[in-house]
C-alpha cells in the first residue's frame, strides 16, 4: 500500500471496562444497534463491527443541549421505530418503480445499492482502466479485502455515535481503489437508493487514491421511486459514512448529492485524510429530507495540501438541513477555500457551522471560508457560525457569513425588461445556485441539478 497515513482505528484496549460500566446508556440507540447488528459478518469485519458496537453501547444520541447539535433536534427521530432492511431488500432489488439518473459519462462505472444492499443488476462496471478497483466489499478478492482492512473505519472521528453505529452494522460497502499514478478519466457513480417505509439503511463508502492518482466521484443518495411519485413520502432513516484517503500528490474530485424523500431522515459523515501535496475538491449538494445533517471533516496529514469545499443547500417547506464542516490544517503551506450557500424558503431552517483549525505547526497556511445565505420567506431561518481557530502566527486566513433576501430593485429591473415577477425571482435564485453547480465536473449532472433548481416551484412562492 503506497499511501503513507497513520490510521486511527476505534480504540479497543479500554472497551471492556467502558462497556462494563456504561453499557446501554440509551435505550433507543440500543434498539437501533440491535437491528443493524442482527446480521453477522466473519473474521476481521466482525471484529471491527463488535468494537464499534461496544462503543455505541456507551454512547447516547445527541441532544440540543450539546453545542454541536443545538440547532438540530433529533427528538422526532427518537419517536420512530424502524424495521430491519434485510427482511425487505429481496423485493426492493427487483421493484419496477426504482428510478435514478444514469449519467452518460459514468454509464459503465456505476455501483448501485438499495437500502444499503448491493444491487448487481442495477450496477455496471466495465471498460475501466487497469489499476482501479470499483466493487462492493463482498466482491473483492481476499488480497483486496486485506488492503481494505487497513483503511476501513480508520478515519478520524470513527467514535462519533452515528459513525460508530454505521460501522457496527457493516455487511457490505462501496469500494473505489485507485492504484499509484493511475489517472481515471471516467467519473465513478455511487448510487444509494432508500425509501422502504420505516427502515434504517447504512450505506458505507471507502475511497483510496494512492500517490499520484486522479479520480472523480459522484456519490448520490436518493429515494426509491423518483421525485415526482406520490408514494415517495415514506419515513425512513439513512445513516451514511464515506471515508476518502488521498495519497501523496493525488487528486480527488468528489460530488455528493443528497435528495432523499420529503419525510426522510438523513445523517451523513464524509471523512477525508489528505497526504502531502494532495488535492481534494468537494461539491456537496443538499436538496431532500425532512431532516438532514452532513458532517464534513478534513484532516491534513502532510504539507502543502489543497482543499476546496463547495456546498449548496436548497430547502423549503419545514425541512431542516445542517452542514457541519471541520478542516484541520496541521502542516505548513496548506491551502483551503470554502464557499457554502443556502437557499431557504417557506418555514425551512438551514444550519451552517464551519471550523478551520490552524495550530502552531501549520505556518504559511492560506485559508478562506464564506457562508452566503438567501432567505426567500419571512419565516425562513438560518443559523450560521463560521469559525477560525488559529495559533500559528504566519498565516493568511479569513472567514465570513452573509444573510440576505432577493433585492426588490433587482426584481424591478428584470420586470422592466418584460420578465414577470415569478420568473424574475427564479432567475435570481438560479444565478445564486449556479455559482456552485457550474463547478461540478460532470456536465450531465450539472444539467440535471440546474433543471431541478429551475423546477422547484415552492422557492418562488413566499
Amino acid at each position: 500500500m503506497s499511501i503513507q497515513v497513520s490510521p486511527s482505528p476505534i480504540p479497543n484496549s479500554n472497551l471492556v471496562s467502558l462497556t462494563s460500566t456504561l453499557l446501554d446508556r440509551d435505550d433507543y440507540l440500543t434498539g437501533l444497534l440491535n437491528q443493524v447488528t442482527a446480521t453477522k459478518a466473519e473474521g476481521w469485519l466482525q471484529e471491527l463491527r463488535q468494537s464499534a458496537a461496544n462503543w455505541v453501547r456507551h454512547s447516547t444520541i445527541p441532544t440540543t443541549g450539546e453545542e454541536e447539535w443545538r440547532f438540530t433536534d433529533l427528538s422526532s427521530l427518537r419517536k420512530l421505530q424502524f424495521n430491519d432492511v434485510e427482511t425487505l431488500h429481496a423485493t426492493s432489488l427487483h421493484a419496477t418503480s426504482l428510478q435514478f439518473d444514469i449519467l452518460p459519462e459514468a454509464a459503465n462505472s456505476r455501483l448501485v445499492f438499495v437500502n444499503g444492499v448491493f444491487a448487481p443488476e442495477l450496477s455496471a462496471v466495465s471498460d475501466l482502466p487497469s489499476g482501479i478497483v470499483v466493487s462492493n466489499l463482498a466482491g473483492l478478492s481476499a488480497v483486496e479485502q486485506e488492503g481494505v482492512r487497513q483503511y476501513l473505519a480508520h478515519a478520524e472521528g470513527a467514535q462519533e455515535v452515528f459513525t460508530a453505529l454505521n460501522t457496527a452494522g457493516i455487511t457490505d460497502a462501496a469500494v473505489v481503489w485507485v492504484k499509484k499514478n493511475v489517472v481515471v478519466e471516467t467519473p465513478i457513480h455511487l448510487v444509494f437508493i432508500s425509501g422502504e417505509r420505516a427502515t434504517i439503511s447504512q450505506p458505507r463508502c471507502l475511497v483510496v487514491a494512492e500517490g499520484g492518482s486522479q479520480v472523480r466521484l459522484v456519490e448520490e443518495y436518493t429515494n426509491r421511486r423518483g421525485a415526482e411519485s406520490a408514494e415517495n413520502e415514506g419515513v425512513y432513516f439513512t445513516n451514511a459514512v464515506t471515508e476518502v484517503w488521498v495519497g501523496d500528490n493525488a487528486e480527488v474530485s468528489h460530488t455528493r448529492v443528497e435528495w432523499e424523500g420529503g419525510e426522510a431522515f438523513h445523517i451523513g459523515k464524509t471523512a477525508i485524510a489528505q497526504s502531502r501535496d494532495s488535492r481534494y475538491t468537494s461539491h456537496a449538494i443538499t436538496l431532500g429530507g425532512k431532516l438532514s445533517r452532513h458532517n464534513l471533516e478534513i484532516l491534513q496529514t502532510g504539507e502543502q495540501t489543497e482543499t476546496t469545499l463547495n456546498g449548496l443547500t436548497i430547502i423549503s417547506g419545514k425541512q431542516l438541513a445542517d452542514t457541519h464542516s471541520a478542516i484541520a490544517l496541521n502542516y505548513p503551506h496548506g491551502t483551503s477555500k470554502q464557499l457554502h450557500k443556502c437557499i431557504v424558503g417557506d418555514r425551512a431552517h438551514a444550519v451552517f457551522n464551519g471550523k478551520v483549525l490552524v495550530p502552531k505547526p501549520a505556518q504559511l497556511t492560506d485559508a478562506a471560508q464564506l457562508n452566503r445565505n438567501l432567505l426567500l420567506s419571512s419565516k425562513a431561518r438560518v443559523d450560521t457560525k463560521p469559525q477560525l481557530e488559529i495559533t500559528a502566527d504566519n498565516v493568511k486566513c479569513a472567514h465570513g457569513a452573509t444573510v440576505s433576501q432577493l433585492e426588490d430593485d433587482e426584481i424591478f429591473y428584470l420586470q422592466s425588461r418584460g420578465i414577470d415577477e415569478n420568473d424574475a425571482r427564479k432567475l435570481l435564485i438560479n444565478a445564486f445556485a449556479a455559482e456552485i453547480i457550474n463547478q461540478i465536473p460532470v456536465p450531465s449532472l450539472r444539467e440535471i441539478l440546474l433543471n431541478t433548481v429551475n423546477n422547484l416551484k415552492s422557492l418562488t412562492n413566499d
